[in-house]
């Protein structure tokens, strides 16, 4: 045996990183003079302990498996997509155009069709910088995070000069037709003697994240096409030598990537804000990339980091209501839990990998 189980790498890993992290988050809010049992007894209850709390937490909790899966495809391809947010802005953009100028009889008829404006819009953004990266040469990183800016200020340049309705101050697109509003879980859930989820912005969006997830792992695990891309993820030398084109990996990966960035916006754009507004990303696409680390670039872990960071948003907002702890401190949190899933990962890895190998040889004695 040469290294550890295959369930510890999954699971084992990232749990001890997280303890690891909330250890250092507690030591902060020692710091600023609160009580950190406290804080996690209402992050707990804010987050989970009401229909409320739970709406909130699956609302973010469905964007971040989108933006998840995004950046987890691109990792597979050994591309790093840290342009999310400017792919979720287009989505946005395409979903909108799709909601306000297409009438529609019905919601799911209109959800369709928007998931595949946000997909198109989103995938078109990502081909750029793929297209950069294949033909050019250029950083794949450079790319994305430099479209992202540019992506907020077309949004800007749109809905000041272009979507924003005459007479509004606003800059935001009209609200959507009543045919396009996405039912919410207090509409699907909700009974005439007991009403849950009320004024929670979690809607059927979760549900199409879910079947996301699903699909990425068949894509990705029981098709040729995601063996090429793992393939050259794991060596891009050795898949060329094996007739696999890195130009047309590069593009692929990119698109789908891009794809289910844009198809984030069904969530926020159409099922929340009922119209385009700025920063409708969120900061959703960048959290993303610390969904898919933690979740080891695998659908299953992208749900369950999603979920946490979910957990995060939501539980971080009830702190800054309810005691004297800035909001920030939810990015501190997730600061750490990068740190400690992507830099420092090794710092775990490796004294835990040791133990393993350790054991193993006792008991081969």
């Amino acid at each position: 045996m040469d290294k550890m189980p295959r369930w510890a790498d999954v699971a084992l890993i990232p749990i001890l990183n997280l303890v690891i992290a909330f250890a250092l988050s507690a030591l902060v809010i020692l710091a600023i003079g609160e009580d950190p049992v406290e804080a996690v007894t209402l992050m707990v209850k804010g987050a989970l302990g009401s229909t409320y709390g739970w709406g909130y937490t699956l609302y973010y909790t469905t964007n971040f498996i989108f933006t998840g899966l995004a950046v987890s495809i691109a990792f597979k391809a050994a591309l790093f997509n840290i342009g999310g947010e400017g792919q979720v802005v287009l989505g946005g953009l395409g979903v909108a155009l799709v909601c306000l100028y297409i009438p529609f009889p019905h919601w799911a008829v209109a959800l369709i069709v928007a998931m595949a404006g946000g997909a198109i819009f989103g995938a078109a953004w990502a081909a750029i910088p793929a297209w950069l990266q294949a033909k050019r040469g250029s950083h794949i990183v450079i790319t994305t995070i430099m479209f992202n800016f540019i992506a907020f200020s077309l949004l800007n340049y749109l809905l000041v000069n272009v979507l924003r309705p005459a007479g509004e101050m606003n800059p935001a697109t009209a609200s959507f037709p009543e045919s396009t509003h996405l039912p919410t879980f207090q509409d699907m859930f909700s009974t005439a003697d007991n009403i849950v989820f009320r004024g929670a912005p979690v809607n059927v969006s979760f549900f199409i994240a879910l079947a996301a997830c699903v699909v990425v792992y068949f894509l990705m695990w029981r098709s040729r096409l995601g063996y090429e891309i793992r393939s050259f993820g794991e060596s891009p030398q050795a898949s060329v030598y094996a007739g696999i084109s890195p130009v047309k990996i590069t593009m692929i990966a990119m698109l789908i990537s891009g794809a289910i960035s844009g198809m984030m916006s069904i969530n926020n754009t159409m099922g929340q804000a009922e119209q385009l507004i700025l920063n409708s990303a969120e900061g959703a696409g960048f959290v993303g990339i610390a969904v898919a680390l933690m979740g080891r670039n695998h659908p299953f872990g992208v749900l369950l980091a999603a979920f946490l960071f979910g957990f995060l948003a939501q539980g971080g907002g009830e702190l800054a209501l309810w005691m004297n702890i800035p909001r920030e401190l939810v990015t501190v949190i997730q600061a750490f839990v990068i740190m400690l899933t992507g830099a420092m990962d090794n710092m775990v890895r490796w004294p835990v990998e040791r133990a393993f190998i350790r054991a193993a040889k006792r008991g081969e004695r």
